[in-house]
């Protein structure tokens, strides 16, 4: 017998998945995450498309929420929920386990979308070489034929390192109207990205072409807003030094995620909480305007 999922679509128009982490008590803090919630579903469905949240709720799998009705348990506790633990989550029942990137895509991919919205994808941490620390995140952009829209990858990975891990999977990476590749709350990572694209109708060609020649996973990096960018420099000297406190902590693997985000807001007068806010919401209307001309292709 499979795993107990369950796709629910209020509509037969485009959609857009997203994952449930950002949103949990995981993700941002209270009462951010609900704000967060309602701003990305907006802006979804202000761009034409259905917002699709993944999550595990009492054993079963969802793509698809009823967000108004579910907002508080979406908003609330939850366990951690990758790709590989997926069937674990459904097969022993929890209340609530939070997708992140790699389990969102994989759902999402199972129940036939082709978008998907986050913040920023994980990757290869600073010091892979010795720690082999590799997020399950690129695995499953590279895997899955999906288009994930994210504001790059978070400050705190190797950046270059992520972007040749990319390079080795054939993951087409696309600039939203940049010529850089985004470093979560900043505008650029001071690298280039392979690729720049300037519509969505451009991204849907490129997909098209891309999945006609069986290739995987596309990623699209779209830049927070300029108003709500935090500088490159003063995110690099903020991560450095809360790098250094988890390494003394013993903190490793996806530990250092929360420890670092954390340190960020600190270290930024709580600024990184709005950046944060600013670019999930921009990265949903691009999501949206990407469905949209997808769907046009049909």
């Amino acid at each position: 017998m499979g795993a107990r999922m369950s796709a629910m679509t209020t509509s037969s128009g485009p959609m857009v998945a997203m994952e449930s982490t950002i949103f949990s008590h995981l993700g941002l803090p209270s009462p951010f995450n609900k704000e967060g919630l309602e701003r990305c579903a907006a802006a979804i469905r202000n761009g034409g498309a259905e917002p699709m949240l993944t999550a595990v709720l009492d054993g079963t799998a969802h793509v698809g929420i009823d967000l108004e009705a579910n907002a508080e348990q979406i908003c609330g506790p939850a366990r951690k929920v990758a790709a590989r633990d997926v069937a674990v989550a459904v097969a022993q029942g929890w209340s609530y386990g939070a997708t992140t990137v790699s389990a969102s895509l994989m759902l999402a991919a199972n129940a036939g979308l082709s978008v998907f919205a986050t913040g920023g994808i994980g990757g290869v941490h600073r010091g892979w070489p010795d720690t082999g620390d590799v997020s399950a995140d690129l695995g499953a952009i590279a895997r899955h034929q999906m288009i994930t829209v994210s504001a790059g990858a978070k400050v705190f990975l190797d950046l270059a390192a992520t972007l040749e891990r990319l390079e080795t999977d054939s993951v087409p990476v696309l600039g939203w109207k940049t010529d850089d590749f985004p470093a979560f709350h900043a505008r650029s990572s001071g690298l280039s990205v392979p690729h720049r694209v300037d519509s969505a109708e451009e991204v849907a060609r490129i997909a098209r072409a891309h999945w006609s020649l069986d290739g995987g996973g596309i990623l699209v990096v779209a830049p927070v807003p300029e108003d709500d960018a935090i500088a490159f420099d003063e995110l690099s000297r903020a991560v450095d030094q809360a790098l250094g406190e988890a390494d003394k902590a013993g903190v490793t693997g996806a530990a250092i995620t929360p420890v670092v985000l954390g340190a960020l807001a600190d270290a930024t007068d709580g600024s990184s909480i709005p950046t944060n806010l600013a670019l999930a919401e921009n990265n949903a209307r691009v999501a949206a305007e990407i469905a949209v001309a997808l769907a046009a292709n049909d």
